[in-house]
Parts: C-alpha cells; structure tokens; sequence
C-alpha cells in the first residue's frame, strides 16, 4: 500500500501543499476550521511524517542508538542487556522514539558506526556500554558531540554524563554475607578483565578479602556459560579449592552451579554460589541462586531519561543508581571444615578422639552438621 503524502492529503482537503505543511507543522497561515480538516485527513489516511525529511528540516533524527560489541549470539542469552533493552525501550516509547541497535565486531567497527549514524542524521545520541579501561570510544564522541550518556562508573569517561551504580559496595556486600558464614577461601569469575567494571569489582575483592581473612582466586571468562563452567571446574580442581564461588553475572553461575553438581558436589554443603545479577534464571536451578540484585530496567529507563535531556540541549550530570542488595536464597551456606578441623572441634568440646561417625581423610562435612 503506498504510502500517504503531503500531496494527497492537499487533495483530499482542497489546499495547496504549503497549506497541509503549515497545519501538521503547527505554524501560522491557515485558519483554524482547515487546520482541523487537514489534520483530520491526516489522521484519517494514516499519514507520518517522513524522519529523513525532518532531519534535513530540523537537524532531528527522533531516534536514539545502541551498539554492543558482543556476539549476538550472546546477547540472545544474557539476562542483563534483555533488562537493560527493555527499560530503554520503554521509557523512549512514551514518546514514540525508537532505538537504533546494532552489534559490532569491535570497538573500531562501533566507532564507525558511530561516525556513520552522526553524519547521516539517522540518531540524536546513543549510550554507551561496556566501558574498557582504554577506551577509543570517549575521545571520538566528545569530539562528535554526540549526546551520549554512558551506562556504567565515570570514570574514564572524559565529560560524557554516566548512569552507574556502585559496583565495589556490591562486591563488599557479597564477601562480607560468605564471610559471616565462615567461607576463608573464595574464588571468583569475573568477566573481561578490560572493562572498567571489571577492574573496579576486582580492586574492590583485592581490597576486602585480606581485611575479612579471606583469600581469593580468580578467573576471567567472556560471560558465556561455556567459560563459566570451565572456570568453576578449574577453581574447584585447585589443591586447594575455594569454599565459596562469587560469579560476576548469572548466566556463569547457573553454568557453574551446574559444574560444581556434575562433579559430584553439593551446593551449599560443600560449595557455595553467588550470582552477580538476579535475572529469573536464579530462580530456576536447584537450588535457587542467590544473587545480587538490582532494578536493571529501571536503571535503563534512567539512562533513557538523561539522553532525552541531553539530546534536548540540557547539561546532564552523572546519575548514581542504589547499588545492588544481596537476594538470599537456598546457594550459600555454612562454609565446610576439614576433618582435622572437625576433630578439634570434638575435642574442644569433650568429645574426645574422632568417632565411626566422623568423616575420613579429605572428606568434608558442613558446619550445621557439627
């Protein structure tokens, strides 16, 4: 069906073209009974207006970008980007905007991307993912002057306004929860270690650990479930494997759940998990994750909010969003005693000598079962 025109909605109210662009445009030069008329034949036909058209008119593309430099693949199983989508989507859909989203291969393709969406008018701004300790991505931009609101900490990102949440007080909150249960070697799976949340969590646990006598052991992963798995069986296979494992997104602690089980281990008993993020996958595996959690859509409707005002000619400052609260559910447990420890303890407590009972050499038995 093609598509209505200017021109036919002048023929269909009887005015020259100049009179339909007046009336849908809200300026003077038509009285108001055909002003009405006109915009009624507009509504009638179904008529829009044309966005390139309007970007040569005003300079406005009425549409914002996103580019992610993951696989695609990826993204179809990552909880948080579906989240973070969804709240921008449905802030900008208040007003009818829509997000421009692509993937890219690299952070030269993405700044390409950016250069060819700013030349051709086709977005307002765009928000920035995935900050990396080197970033290319700030320079260009502030050099662009595209509006731009970054999603994750301000730091390294130059005068570009960021959404962000404290990821190192989420860190504190995680250890110190495996800390009260007695858990004194831990390890984790981080993501890449190039991106600033990345180093900034990791600073966090180097800093925390020793003061809460805990020692920690690391692994980074690309966030896919493959590589969380292997990570967790490298961490438990260690001679001296950690009591406790904090996985920096969810979709790696459901996979090292998972591996940690196939090894014939026991979550809590002998292994506790926790997930960074709190998408409904915590809630489908047994036992139920616990995680920490935070309001992504929100924090995306957040970001959507700035760039609008941004785009609009507004200074906009950094946003701090609450940092994320520890879910507690059936993943974290006392932490396990060796044997030896287990004895002491016995004798401590006039038991005497290790019974039948006790488990034997290498075995391990929980703190509750004491």
């Amino acid at each position: 069906m093609k598509r209505p025109t200017m021109a036919d909605i002048a023929r269909r109210a009887g005015v020259t073209k100049a009179a339909v662009s007046f009336a849908l445009n809200g300026r003077p030069g038509v009285s108001d009974p055909t002003r009405r008329r006109i915009l009624a034949i507009a509504d009638e036909l179904g008529w829009q207006p044309n966005s390139a058209a309007r970007a040569l008119s005003d300079g406005r593309a009425g549409a914002f970008g996103l580019v992610v430099d993951r696989p695609a693949r990826m993204l179809g199983l990552e909880p948080f980007f579906m989240q973070l989508i969804s709240g921008i989507q449905a802030e900008l859909s208040a007003d009818g905007t829509p997000l421009l989203f692509t993937v890219a291969e690299d952070q030269r393709a993405e700044i390409a991307t950016y250069r060819s969406w700013w030349a051709q008018r086709r977005v307002d701004g765009v928000f920035l993912v995935d900050v990396q300790l080197e970033d290319a991505r700030v320079p260009v931009l502030e050099e662009l002057g595209m509006p731009t609101v970054v999603i994750g900490a301000p730091v390294g990102t130059g005068r570009l306004p960021a959404a962000w949440s404290d990821d190192a007080a989420a860190a504190g909150t995680a250890l110190r929860h495996l800390a009260a249960l007695g858990h004194r070697r831990v390890g984790r799976v981080c993501g890449p270690a190039h991106l600033r949340h990345t180093e900034i969590r990791s600073a966090a646990v180097a800093r925390l650990a020793p003061e809460l006598g805990m020692e920690c052991a690391t692994v980074a992963t690309d966030y896919s479930a493959d590589e969380g798995a292997a990570a967790a069986r490298t961490l438990l296979t260690r001679p001296d494997p950690p009591t406790a494992i904090l996985f920096d997104s969810d979709l790696t602690a459901v996979s090292g759940l998972t591996a940690a089980q196939a090894m014939g281990l026991r979550v809590p008993e002998d292994v506790s998990v926790v997930g960074w993020g709190d998408s409904a996958l915590c809630e489908l595996v047994h036992p139920p994750l616990t995680a920490l959690s935070r309001d992504v859509a929100a924090h995306g409707g957040h970001a959507a909010r700035m760039l609008r005002a941004a785009a609009g000619g507004a200074r906009v400052a950094d946003l701090e969003d609450e940092a994320a609260r520890l879910v507690l559910r059936g993943s974290t447990g006392p932490a396990p005693v060796t044997a030896a420890a287990g004895a002491a303890a016995g004798a401590a407590a006039g038991g005497g000598t290790q019974g039948a009972n006790a488990p034997g050499p290498g075995q391990r038995q929980t703190v509750a079962e004491l």
